[in-house]
């Protein structure tokens, strides 16, 4: 494979591994240092608190799920556009659009920034505080 399928692989595989709650699989497809960043709180995250929020994520939504709209390589990375889906503990089906920058370096992902509407994110607050 040239460099391009590589990068496009392991989006795959981290996507896959997000969706079955694979951390171990999640873990080996960043770097350890590698930077998390959201758009909606400005905050890096570090590979150990990415890796708590998809438990998090499985623990408020049932049938997690990523509709990849579309996903392209760059030079060193890639970008994907993609809706979160899932259902909600009340029955309500749950969607979420994103999109991710990666950076990828020797394999692994070394920094991810997402950019998301936070109005998206209110069903999952309120549904995560019901469920305390």
């Amino acid at each position: 494979m040239g460099e391009a399928e590589d990068i496009l692989a392991l989006a795959d595989r981290v996507v896959a591994a997000i969706e079955k709650r694979d951390v171990d699989t999640v873990r080996a497809c960043y770097a350890p240092d590698a930077r998390i960043w959201h758009n909606n709180d400005g905050k890096v995250q570090s590979v150990d608190d990415n890796i708590k929020g998809v438990h998090w994520i499985h623990k408020v939504l049932s049938g997690v799920r990523y509709d990849v709209k579309q996903r392209t390589a760059l030079p060193g990375g890639f970008l994907q556009e993609h809706v979160l889906r899932g259902t909600l503990p009340d029955g309500t089906a749950f969607a979420m659009p994103a999109c991710v920058i990666c950076k990828v370096e020797g394999g692994v992902i070394t920094a991810l920034d997402e950019y998301l509407d936070s109005a998206h994110t209110l069903p999952l607050v309120a549904a995560s505080k019901r469920a305390r």
